[in-house]
């Protein structure tokens, strides 16, 4: 993992580069896709969650008593932006089960490409808890940052952002709108077309993930 800017990194894991070279090729079906996203999620999990506390314990195995660690009670939450975020949730919850999961719907307006918020549930407790979005693609920026907008009202004990993709206007957006958020990506592309969408990218996340392009 290397340090684009302040609270931006990028993975560099092979694994991670080596599937996210398969999700952007056109030609991968909406099955593959889907494992193949719920993957590097999971895989870029392992370091996002690498900062959580331990504490110290004492079990006992079939040969004797062993001091271990434990995650010291911190409580996480995942956020999802409906719908293509809903692709990354069960990377996540396999290495986190205990994690509770909130929702946020966002779309992005076609003519204004601002994002238009349609549903928002958060666990009760969110006040509680360190916030990890996930989103597949920061593009403009304008739905990450609506998103984190409406979770801050909350005030929750951290914030994150987990994405496959990013664009440099994206990253530029939201760093500036909220610099205490640190953004977790496996690329940041060359820039973003006329309508918004990261070039080279992957095309539509929620088409590819839900077969309806």
């Amino acid at each position: 993992m290397v340090e684009y800017k302040k609270n931006v990194y990028v993975f560099d894991h092979p694994l991670i580069q080596h599937k996210l070279t398969l999700i952007r090729d056109k030609n991968t079906g909406v099955k593959e896709f889907r494992e193949l996203v719920e993957e590097i999620a999971m895989l870029m999990a392992y370091e996002v969650t690498r900062n959580l506390p331990l504490k110290e314990v004492e079990i006992e195995t079939p040969v004797g008593v062993a001091k271990c660690k434990v995650i010291s009670g911190r409580k996480l939450a995942i956020v999802p932006i409906l719908r293509a975020g809903l692709g990354m949730v069960d990377g996540l919850l396999k290495l986190i089960p205990a994690a509770k999961v909130g929702h946020i719907g966002l779309y992005r307006d076609p003519e204004t490409l601002k994002p238009v918020e349609y549903y928002c549930k958060l666990p009760q407790d969110v006040h509680e808890r360190d916030i990890i979005v996930l989103d597949p693609m920061l593009a403009t920026g304008g739905s990450a940052s609506a998103a984190f907008d409406y979770i801050k009202r909350y005030n929750p004990q951290s914030l994150k952002l987990m994405c496959l993709i990013a664009a440099p206007e994206g990253i530029e957006r939201l760093t500036q709108d909220h610099p205490d958020v640190e953004i977790y990506c496996a690329a940041v592309d060359e820039k973003l077309n006329d309508h918004g969408y990261i070039v080279p990218g992957l095309g539509d996340a929620g088409d590819r993930l839900f077969g309806t392009k």
